[in-house]
């Protein structure tokens, strides 16, 4: 009887964990940053946008954020607009019963009588 003793080099699996679970949780951080991030880069080139098209009357168009319930109404919107593009159907399944009680192609018998491959 053969016993095979594993050796487990701990230190090489407790700083391989650690990397790994770095690495995850600086990804986790890094998207958060980016999404949060996002809002205040479009706000900004919104803003240089607008300074650009309008000169010194971009002081009027300084509140230039969407809020909550002008982004419901446009989601409200797209979404009856897109489901209107859809047939109309009834929801019914129907299943039809077949009377064949017997089918060739869910017999076993015929995989049994084949004779073995050589």
């Amino acid at each position: 009887m053969n016993i095979v003793v594993l050796e487990i080099n701990w230190n090489f699996a407790i700083s391989l964990s650690v990397i790994g679970y770095l690495i995850v949780l600086l990804a986790l951080l890094f998207l958060f940053l980016i999404y949060k991030l996002i809002p205040q880069i479009l706000h900004f080139f919104k803003k240089q946008y607008l300074k650009r098209k309008y000169g010194a009357e971009q002081e009027e168009y300084t509140d230039i954020a969407v809020t909550g319930e002008v982004s419901a109404a446009i989601s409200a919107a797209l979404y009856l607009y897109l489901n209107e593009q859809h047939d109309d159907e009834s929801g019914k399944i129907t299943i039809k019963e077949v009377s064949r009680k017997y089918s060739p192609w869910s017999s076993k018998i015929y995989g049994m009588r084949q004779p073995l491959a050589k």
